[in-house]
């Protein structure tokens, strides 16, 4: 089983491989899923700003196109390019969208903070009351 600060590291790794000469702010993130891979991601911008990703999103997106559909945990990194992390990067609204159309309420995030310390929150804790599939029944 890996553990939070394994995760972390792999978003950390992410993070280094992010394209952001627009903002200089530089994020990573790890997908566990519940079979045991991992997927990582990192943001990616674009001259046009609309078509920007976030890293959340391009590990989501690589594992769904992998076929994979059962996500336990993801591990955020992020911070000013070169500079150590020194705080907490939560999810953006669009991330916390896409997370929930593939995951319960009850997956772990893990956002890294400074040194080695970090906070564990579950996405129902960072998105109540969120619209899901189960919504499209009503």
């Amino acid at each position: 089983m890996m553990t939070p600060e394994e995760l972390i590291r792999l978003a950390k790794e992410a993070r280094s491989r992010a394209y952001m000469p627009y903002s200089g702010f530089s994020v990573g993130a790890a997908l566990l899923c519940r079979n045991g891979k991992v997927y990582q991601g990192c943001n990616i911008e674009n001259a046009a700003y609309g078509p920007s990703v976030c890293a959340e999103r391009v590990a989501v997106f690589k594992a769904v196109y992998d076929g994979e559909r059962a996500f336990e945990a993801i591990a955020v990194v992020g911070g000013r390019a070169g500079a150590a992390v020194t705080g907490p990067c939560p999810p953006c609204g669009v991330c916390r969208q896409v997370l929930r159309e593939f995951c319960g309420p009850d997956l772990m995030i893990y956002l890294a903070g400074e040194d080695d310390r970090y906070e564990v929150h579950t996405l129902g804790e960072l998105m109540p009351l969120s619209f899901s599939n189960a919504n499209m029944d009503l």
